[in-house]
């Protein structure tokens, strides 16, 4: 790709619609613009698994917002996915074939394990090429992927159809949040995640392996544990299961006043911190670092590496 070169990605999750655009400078992606808009695709999918009318309508006029703000990257340049929630959706060719046509260029629905090697080539873009051992952890609104690898190498990839909108739905009905709530969720996370145990085994061998959280709930439950004093950028098991008996305490959203949490991620949180404690357990974690690379970064590496 020639020097200069203007790229654009889109990432279509469960929970928010995220745009990235970049250009090419000395043969590296240098980051221009970076947009989100929670548009909660993954809360509008009925029992039939049909995505609501009203939030195609959300989609589509968030994209169009985005095609005028990379109007100036060629179409083959764009490079645009879907998710979980357009996984599951089984009427998402309505939503896609007006989509493709607003962004203009096609939009891959990828598969949970593409998502993760994504994700982990994102994350691995804003880190030094260090040989050591890394995992990727990225809760979404609708499945987490687990990435690990040793440096840029990627060495497994994997999905699991639980994230914190769907687990908020779920378990934590009209915004409660009792200890009951967050059993039967811890629980039924239990039930899906045991085949990441896989990575045990690498994880137990390398007392050096860093553990990376990325996106929307790293993000979210790292920035609360900020502002209650803990660590910058950081999520320790023993903070998370104080802020997890917090929200117990608690017992409803409209109780809660967590600073460092934006109002439009209140309805989800407790999925998504009953959904972290079940990964920190399951794969015996101590200790998670903030990720500044994510899934809409591994699309612009996969650009300007012409795949």
């Amino acid at each position: 790709m020639k020097e200069g070169s203007a790229l654009a990605a889109i990432d279509i999750g469960s929970n928010s619609v995220l745009l990235e655009t970049a250009r090419i400078e000395r043969g590296r992606i240098r980051l221009q613009l970076h947009r989100k808009e929670a548009i909660r695709l993954g809360g509008a999918l009925d029992a039939q698994g049909l995505l609501q009318a009203d939030a195609m309508e959300r989609g589509w006029e968030c994209l169009e917002h985005y095609a005028t703000l990379m109007a100036h990257v060629p179409t083959t340049h764009r490079r645009v996915v879907a998710t979980q929630t357009l996984r599951e959706a089984t009427n998402r060719s309505s939503f896609l074939d007006r989509a493709s046509a607003i962004v203009q260029c096609p939009i891959e629905v990828i598969t949970g394990e593409q998502e993760a090697r994504l994700i982990y080539q994102g994350v691995s873009l804003f880190l030094p090429e260090q040989q050591g051992l890394r995992l990727v952890v990225d809760i979404g609104g609708r499945s987490t992927e687990l990435a690990l690898g040793h440096g840029s190498r990627l060495e497994h990839a994997s999905s699991y159809p639980l994230g914190s909108v769907a687990w908020s739905q779920r378990f934590f009905p009209q915004g409660r949040l009792s200890a009951d709530c967050f059993a039967a969720a811890h629980a039924a996370a239990l039930q899906i995640l045991p085949p990441a145990r896989v990575l045990l085994t690498s994880l137990q061998a390398h007392a050096d392996a860093v553990v990376y959280g990325a996106s929307g709930t790293a993000g979210a439950i790292s920035k609360v544990l900020c502002a209650q004093g803990h660590p910058t950028g950081a999520i320790t098991r023993e903070a998370l299961w104080q802020l997890r008996a917090q929200l117990q305490t608690l017992g409803h959203v409209d109780r809660l006043q967590l600073q460092g949490l934006k109002p439009e991620l209140l309805p989800v949180i407790g999925g998504g911190i009953s959904l972290m404690c079940a990964v920190f357990e399951v794969l015996e974690l101590q200790h998670m670092r903030m990720a500044q690379g994510a899934l809409r970064h591994g699309l612009l590496a996969s650009l300007l590496q012409g795949g």
